[in-house]
């Protein structure tokens, strides 16, 4: 799914261009659509839905016996312990597939995902895509990293080892606000632009561009 249009990426493009003309930091912006499939998640919700049915069943079996009568024609029916197994056998897999299914719309499924681990595999694939694509591909280990994931709602900062042993994770605070800023009102291209001219006044501030600094790392906003 594209998020941007051509010209919109074109603006987070010259945003980089620009902010790397005053320093020899190598700006990289990723777009992703989500960081994880969150399988796990959902499988996990799925088997909490069947064994919470399974278990109420179990609790107030003569409750549901009565309904299934009732839905049977009304006769009240001498069931056995194979039929009573089978019945709540039947329940905890429907309760399981139901709440899969369901699950498949997508704003439940990331409703139903807790913030923090959100947070914490955005941080995962964000270094993840840093140390395929930035990390250590520049002469000075000057790389970054502004890493943004739409289903999420999270953005990350990740820098080159130089780059964090001089600029505190504190100092790109006012980056990740500028930038989620204009992401909040659905400006997605403006506000990764402003994070990206941010991170650049700093970068320029600690790593001044050389007179034969040259652009190591493509300045074309990447969306996965």
């Amino acid at each position: 799914m594209a998020y941007l249009s051509e010209s919109e990426a074109a603006l987070v493009t010259a945003a980089v261009t620009a902010a790397e003309e005053h320093t020899s930091g190598e700006i990289v912006t990723v777009l992703a659509e989500r960081s994880d499939g969150y399988s796990d998640v959902a499988i996990l919700w799925s088997v909490v839905a069947a064994f919470t049915a399974m278990t109420l069943f179990a609790l107030y079996p003569d409750f549901y016996l009565t309904i299934i009568d009732r839905l049977l024609g009304g006769w009240s029916l001498e069931w056995t312990r194979g039929e009573v197994l089978s019945i709540l056998i039947s329940i905890g897999l429907l309760k399981f597939f139901g709440m899969w299914l369901i699950q498949l719309w997508q704003p439940l499924k990331f409703f139903l995902i807790p913030g923090p681990m959100k947070t914490a595999r955005v941080h995962d694939r964000a270094v993840a895509h840093f140390k395929v694509g930035a990390e250590r591909r520049t002469h000075g280990r000057t790389g970054i990293m502004i890493y943004l994931s739409m289903r999420e709602h999270r953005a990350e900062i990740v820098a080159d080892q130089p780059i964090a042993e001089k600029v505190p994770a504190e100092v790109w605070g006012e980056a990740m606000a500028d930038m989620l800023a204009e992401i909040k009102q659905g400006k997605i291209a403006e506000g990764m632009a402003a994070g990206v001219r941010d991170v650049g006044k700093v970068l320029a501030e600690h790593f001044p561009r050389a007179d034969d600094d040259v652009n190591e790392l493509p300045d074309r906003l990447i969306e996965v």
